[in-house]
């Protein structure tokens, strides 16, 4: 699903890494990890379009429009920006050919199952952290895309967030969907994601959860 070829990375002239190579397989579950600064965010923009390599390509076995959804961190979106909980979630059908009562009902049914039912017409500024990030999430279960990249999905949610963001990460795996997921709980990615991508300043290493947590037990990442 994705191969990247020869890839840096980073600020003009400021590479993070050297040159690197790694290929993640259709229907991949992968977590992304490194010390802070070491480029994980970047990698995700990199790989979604938004920003461009140093040197290298990232292949895509899919186009990038339509086939992607791309979870930005919270703090970049415009909480004064004047719509609705359910405005924001809806998004998700952009492109959509399903009828308007299809989409109703899988409306109401994903603010359901994100714990969101009752706050359709809360502004976005007046949602907690926990509530806007549950609701960017029930945004990508709309979308459909067979490519998620989630850059710190957990960020801001309770007990409750999390244990229903890991519910519907693998449910997402068993459906096929790739996902590349920012992640600073190493706890949970040993315990829910098999496999992991490290990024370091010498390079990447993609390998086992178990294996690479278990080599870098100070790795401080965020």
């Amino acid at each position: 699903m994705i191969h990247c070829q020869a890839l840096r990375w980073g600020a003009p002239g400021q590479p993070l890494t050297p040159s690197v190579e790694f290929e993640l397989a259709k229907g991949s579950l992968t977590a992304v990890i490194g010390a802070n600064g070491s480029g994980k965010s970047s990698l995700l923009k990199v790989i979604a379009g938004l920003q461009k390599p140093l040197t290298g390509k990232v292949i895509l076995d899919a186009p990038r429009k339509g086939s992607l959804s791309f979870l930005a961190q919270q703090q970049h979106l415009d909480r004064q920006f004047p719509i609705s909980l359910q405005e924001l979630v809806a998004a998700g059908f952009w492109g959509s050919t399903q009828s308007p009562e299809i989409r109703r009902q899988r409306l109401k049914a994903v603010l359901e199952n994100w714990c969101l039912s009752g706050l359709e017409q809360r502004p976005l500024m007046a949602l907690s952290g926990g509530e806007l990030q549950r609701a960017l999430l029930a945004r990508l279960s709309l979308a459909d895309t067979p490519l998620l990249l989630l850059d710190e999905p957990h960020a801001a949610l309770d007990e409750l967030g999390q244990a229903l963001l890991w519910k519907h990460i693998h449910a997402w795996h068993a459906e096929g969907r790739t996902q590349l997921i920012v992640c600073h709980d190493l706890a949970a990615v040993r315990q829910h994601i098999p496999q992991t991508l490290l990024i370091k300043s010498s390079g990447c290493v993609l390998g086992s959860s178990v294996d690479l947590i278990h080599q870098q037990p100070h790795t401080r990442v965020a």
